[in-house]
């Protein structure tokens, strides 16, 4: 495991804004996996799109409207979620809040 990154530490790492107007840093990745901070200010949406990663989301902070395959929950600080390989999902921030994000494999598109 030589030269994989495998401790992050709080506020390490660089924010990067998001196409939707949000911001992103990634914690850690592996070829494997993945851990990526998202961050959004009240309103702040995560327009609905689907990948192939298979993705499982903790709400840092904050209450957010969360849609996965037609399916909508509110879900506040503390809860959690998984979408599924290829399935339809998208939020929207009902105050500013932080999702972290792991996925498997990881996010070649968030390391450009």
């Amino acid at each position: 495991m030589t030269g994989t990154k495998i401790f992050s530490l709080a506020g390490e790492g660089a924010w990067t804004p998001t196409p939707d107007g949000n911001r992103r840093r990634v914690l850690l990745h592996t070829d494997e996996l993945m851990m990526v901070e998202f961050g959004f200010d009240k309103g702040g949406v995560g327009a609905l799109h689907s990948h192939s990663h298979v993705q499982a989301s903790y709400v840092a902070e904050g209450r957010f409207e969360v849609t996965i395959d037609g399916r909508t929950e509110i879900l506040e600080t503390g809860s959690s979620f998984i979408v599924p390989s290829n399935l339809v999902h998208g939020v929207r921030a009902l105050e500013a809040g932080r999702l972290v994000d792991s996925f498997t494999p990881h996010r070649a598109d968030f390391l450009d």
